[in-house]
Formats: structure tokens, C-alpha cells, sequence
């Protein structure tokens, strides 16, 4: 291609500054400066008209594509004013061939110049679209890098297709280095994609206590390669993102509600009629505390043990907070144990009896 390319510019090219094609030359200036005004039309008047009223009107994805769009579009009008005036010039055929060619190859190249521009980080995807499809912002650089290259390499490969070298040997070469890579980088890679479904699909956020099989802690920053959690000795512990997405995860941070339960012992010498008497006392006394939620509260007598009479509580209090779960308990068993002393009733402790036989 490039020896064609030489061919043509060293023995075909005509006298084009001879009296014969000066009526071509002039028309050619003119319809330059058509093209040259038209750019200046379309790309600073009425784009940037648009881009203002996109602006105004919010809308973001169609602004970002526009701006993308613009220096590119400058480009690409003034190369099709060189278009038309090469088909208008009487070149001969090796020369309007090979300007043809360029022409092609500059097309190529402004057509991946507007593609690479929208895959940036900032003109992929608008805020609103992440909001809609529940992409994590972290992940729009990532993306943007992946496509970014995949359209350098597309462009290469056109590039060198309209050169007229053979591109089947590059893509099997890429093939067989793309496998190379990945067999050699497998753990990485592994992690990368767990990381990319722990962002996705949101098992925890930062912040939230989280109980795996690996760990217990909170979260405290979520990378492609890795999670890192604080334990509650405050010790750091950075775990793999493929052994995060590999485990069953218990988020205890999205609680929606945080339970309690216990048993609650008296002791033997309880009577029928004063059991009897506490049980919907302890049960009104949850229905009517403010910290506990209403939907699950069972007070029950349920075993004769070997040295009480165990009554089940069970209920959730309204907060996940851990120290405001335990303020809200605090005063519900305050407030039993003044239930229980105002009914003359004793809490059982363990004991024993032994009996001395007289002989």
C-alpha cells in the first residue's frame, strides 16, 4: 500500500498549477471555504446552541454525547469538503485512488476518535442512568478503560486493513496472548470479577457489619482487587474479592429490626394464679414500649425446668443500633423485675434439694 501510495505521488500526478486547471483550482478554494464555513455553522453556532439548551433542559446523556461529538464532527465536515473536491479535481485515476484511501483512513480514525471520547469515564454514562440501572460510580473508570481499549485495538486493526496488510495473523495473535495473559493472571482476574459483583449486586457497603466465614468486621473500603474489614479488635484484615463472592454473607448492618430473646425463670414457689397474672403483664407492658416494634412479641410459660418455670420473651426492638438495642432492653427488664417485685414473685436460681432419711 505504501509503495502504491509512493507509486502514484512521484509519476501521476498532473500540472495542476498549468493555465488549463486554474478554473479547477479556484473552484476547488471555493468549495473549501464553503466546507470551512459550514464547520464554523454547524459546530460553533449550532452545536453550542444546543449544547446550551441541553444544558438548561437537563439533559444530561444528550449533552455528553453532543460534546463528544463536536471536535470530531469539525474534522469529519472538513474532510468531506476534501472528499468533493478530490471526486471534482480531473486527477488521474492512481492519484484519486490513493487520496481516496486517505480519505477512508481519516474517516477510520475520527469515526474511533468520537467513540473513544464518549467511552470516557465522564460522557459514558450519566448520573441518571447509573441511578436507573444501579451501577456503582466506581465502576464507570473501569468500564470506560475496558471499552476505551477494546477501541484503539479495533481501530489498529482497520487502520492496518486499510493499509492492506493481512489482520487475521494480529487477531490470532491477540487471541493467543489475550489467552496467555489470563491463564497467567487467573487469580487477578478472579478477584477483579468478584469485585465487580460485590459492587454490583451490593452485599454491603461501607460501613455495614459483616459476618463472613473469613471474617467479621466492618467494612471500611471495597477495591476491584480486595475488601478490607476492621474487626472488633480493631484489627485490619484485607480479604480476596473472590473468596468474598464465593461466601455466604450475613450483613447485619440491614437489619431491619434487631431481636431479643430469653427466658425469663421464677422460681417453684409461683403459683398458677400468679403466673397466670404476669404473663399478659409483661406482654402489655412490650406492646406498649415505644422502642419495641409491634409485629412479633410472644410471652409465653413454656417449660417446667428442673429448677424454674421458664417463660419465653421474644420481640424485636425498632432500632438495629447496637447501643440503642441495648438501652431499649435495659429498660424492658428494668421494668420486669419491678413487675415481678410488685407480684410478690421471686426469679429462680439454680438449686437442689436434698432429703436426709432418719433411720
Amino acid at each position: 500500500m505504501l509503495k502504491q501510495l509512493q507509486y502514484y505521488f512521484d509519476f501521476h500526478w498532473p500540472n495542476l498549477f498549468s493555465p488549463e486547471y486554474l478554473p479547477y483550482i479556484l473552484k476547488a478554494i471555493l468549495i473549501l471555504v464553503l466546507f470551512i464555513v459550514l464547520e464554523r455553522v454547524i459546530t460553533c453556532i449550532i452545536a453550542r446552541r444546543l449544547l446550551t439548551f441541553m444544558e438548561k433542559e437537563g439533559l444530561d446523556s444528550g449533552y455528553r454525547f453532543l460534546q463528544a461529538f463536536i471536535r470530531p464532527l469539525r474534522y469529519l465536515i472538513l474532510l468531506a469538503g476534501a472528499y468533493v473536491i478530490i471526486r471534482y479535481l480531473p486527477l488521474a485515476a492512481g492519484p484519486e485512488q490513493a487520496l481516496v484511501k486517505i480519505c477512508r483512513l481519516l474517516l477510520v480514525l475520527i469515526f474511533m476518535w468520537w467513540l473513544y471520547n464518549i467511552s470516557g469515564s465522564n460522557s459514558l454514562m450519566s448520573g441518571e442512568l447509573q441511578e436507573k440501572l444501579h451501577i456503582d460510580s466506581r465502576l464507570i473508570p473501569f468500564f470506560s478503560k475496558v471499552v476505551r481499549f477494546i477501541i484503539v485495538a479495533l481501530a489498529l486493526v482497520l487502520v492496518l486493513k486499510e493499509l492492506g496488510y493481512d489482520v487475521n495473523g494480529f487477531i490470532a495473535g491477540l487471541g493467543l496472548g489475550g489467552l496467555a495473559f489470563a491463564l497467567a493472571a487467573k487469580d487477578a482476574l478472579a478477584n477483579i470479577f468478584g469485585g465487580i459483583v460485590i459492587i454490583l449486586e451490593k452485599p454491603f457497603s461501607i460501613g455495614d457489619w459483616v459476618f463472613t466465614p473469613s471474617v467479621e468486621g466492618t467494612v471500611e473500603d471495597i477495591s476491584f482487587r480486595s475488601t478490607r474489614f476492621r474487626t472488633f479488635a480493631q484489627g485490619l484484615v484485607t480479604v480476596p474479592n473472590s473468596t468474598l463472592a464465593n461466601e455466604p454473607i450475613t450483613n447485619w448492618s440491614r437489619m431491619g429490626k434487631r431481636r431479643v430473646s430469653f427466658h425469663l425463670g421464677l422460681s417453684y414457689q409461683t403459683t398458677s394464679e400468679q403466673m397466670a397474672g404476669i404473663i399478659p403483664k409483661i406482654r402489655a407492658l412490650l406492646q406498649e414500649h415505644p422502642g419495641v416494634h409491634p409485629e412479633t412479641i410472644m410471652v409465653s410459660f413454656e417449660n417446667f425446668s428442673a429448677s424454674s418455670l421458664d417463660i419465653l420473651v421474644y420481640y424485636f426492638t425498632r432500632t438495629t443500633n447496637w447501643d440503642e438495642h441495648l438501652a431499649v432492653k435495659e429498660e424492658i427488664n428494668l421494668s420486669i423485675m419491678r413487675l415481678l417485685e410488685a407480684e410478690g414473685v421471686s426469679i429462680a436460681f439454680p438449686s437442689r434439694s436434698i432429703y436426709l432419711e432418719n433411720k
